[in-house]
């Protein structure tokens, strides 16, 4: 578990002892954390030597009127002392070895002008069991400080990931939940002196699922998203016991679930059951479990879950709800100009009031310098279509100032025909139909000849050379 980092600020200025004084400044820090000694602020650098012993008289650090500043070379010291200002001396990464008594000495020569001890103390948070948990597991947070004999205790209270004081006691257990997932703090207090220690919880779930439904039509793309945070590993989920990780998809208008697609958790890869024109996006090695379709159709609109199983039974879950823009024409898409049009655009549903629709018309067409920013309703009526109407239409569905999806429709619009252009259809009509009949006639009254010529004509019972002959 990751430790984490701390810096202690000493105010210390009504604090100040004198040489010769057995008061002792108590201070908390975390292994592996920093802090920060101060000297007395009347200090003249100037004039004065510095020295920082530990322990029993061990010097770690001094400093001279010339500005020289060193630290220890021990390897017990080596890389974790810092001077930061002329004051403070900061101690960082402190291993279990530096915890104990500091003292600070200010001297003008061999004389002894100030002295200041600080005793360090292990502050120390634990978390149980160790993460990485899954929500609904009890888990319990225990503060521990240390204390010397006579010595009062520090006030202990407990802060969430997002800051906000969650205890008072010293240890305490709950139920882990998604957002219990971060660092929690111990605060420990002492002499108006706050020091902190942090202990990471790793709560194993699925990122949030979009608050509102993901829009698509058939001029769009679909995704479907769902991922696991970057926080947590796939070591850590297989650590819990992962049995399966799945697609379902329950449509609208079937509430039957359809399994769409399975993880193979020891190769990370999609097995694919039915993938209604669906393809996994990105790679499930860097956690991304989303889906998505080059355009929708209006057998997308349902619920897609997104589902992690463990072995102990707990399911973690995802639901997407997709819905389908769609611009529907009471007329068709190819029309006469003159006629009546009724245009819908809508997601099967009212929009909620921070959804807003923005109607885009042909350039050309009338309607465009009509329709207000503050006005386009889900239903536009056109009394007379004219062939300015003909064109692509568009209609986009917006939240605030971004636009979530939008649908088109191509209207074919044929100019209404004229009065003459009428008559003259009608003229050329009856010509037709006059010259038909005048051929029918004329073929009429020549089958009739035809066969009144063959009723004139016989065959002699007595043949003669050349034929028939009349009668």
């Amino acid at each position: 578990m990751k430790t984490s980092i701390q810096s202690v600020l000493l105010l210390i200025a009504m604090l100040v002892s004198t040489e010769g004084a057995d008061d002792v400044i108590y201070v908390y820090a975390q292994v592996g954390g920093t802090i920060t000694f101060e000297l007395p602020e009347k200090t003249d650098f100037t004039k004065h030597y510095v020295y920082w012993y530990f322990e029993g008289g061990t010097e770690i650090a001094w400093c001279t009127p010339l500005g020289n500043k060193r630290t220890s070379e021990d390897e017990l010291w080596k890389s974790k002392l810092f001077w930061t200002g002329d004051r403070s001396l900061t101690i960082t990464n402190i291993p279990e070895g530096n915890f104990g008594t500091f003292v600070g000495e200010v001297k003008l020569f061999s004389t002894t002008i100030s002295t200041i001890r600080y005793r360090l103390l292990k502050l120390t948070a634990t978390v149980s069991p160790v993460s990485p948990v899954l929500p609904g597991t009890s888990l319990s947070l225990v503060c521990n400080a240390e204390t010397f004999q006579g010595q009062k205790k520090p006030q202990i209270h407990w802060l969430n990931p997002r800051g906000e004081r969650k205890s008072t006691r010293q240890s305490f257990s709950m139920m882990a939940k998604n957002q219990d997932n971060g660092d929690w703090t111990c605060v420990a207090t002492y002499n108006q002196i706050e020091n902190k220690a942090k202990v990471s919880v790793t709560v194993v779930d699925l990122s949030p699922a979009p608050l509102r439904p993901q829009y698509t039509s058939k001029s769009r793309p679909l995704t479907i998203p769902c991922s696991i945070p970057d926080h947590i590993s796939w070591g850590q989920i297989n650590a819990t016991g992962i049995k399966e990780v799945t697609w379902h998809f329950i449509p609208k208008a079937d509430p039957s679930p359809q399994r769409l697609f399975y993880l193979s958790l020891g190769s990370l890869t999609w097995n694919t059951v039915q993938n209604k024109g669906l393809r996994p996006l990105g790679d499930p090695k860097k956690r991304s479990l989303s889906l998505t379709k080059s355009r929708g159709t209006g057998e997308d609109e349902g619920d897609y879950i997104c589902a992690l199983k463990f072995k102990n039974g707990v399911t973690l879950s995802r639901t997407v709800h997709v819905q389908v823009l769609q611009i529907t024409s009471s007329l068709g898409t190819k029309l006469i100009s003159g006629q009546q049009l009724n245009l819908t655009c809508s997601p099967g549903h009212p929009l909620p009031p921070d959804l807003q629709l923005k109607w885009l018309p042909p350039e050309q067409s009338p309607l465009s310098s009509s329709l207000t920013p503050d006005r386009h309703p889900a239903h536009l009526t056109i009394p007379e279509v004219g062939t300015g109407d003909s064109g692509k239409w568009r209609c986009e569905l917006w939240q605030n100032n971004t636009r979530l999806t939008l649908a088109e429709i191509t209207l074919n619009i044929e100019p209404k025909l004229s009065v003459w252009m009428q008559v003259v259809i009608c003229s050329v009509i009856v010509i037709v139909l006059l010259l038909v009949l005048l051929i029918f006639i004329l073929y009429r009254r020549r089958q009739r000849k035809t066969r009144t010529l063959r009723h004139r004509l016989c065959q002699c019972k007595n043949p003669k050379p050349k034929g028939f002959y009349r009668t």
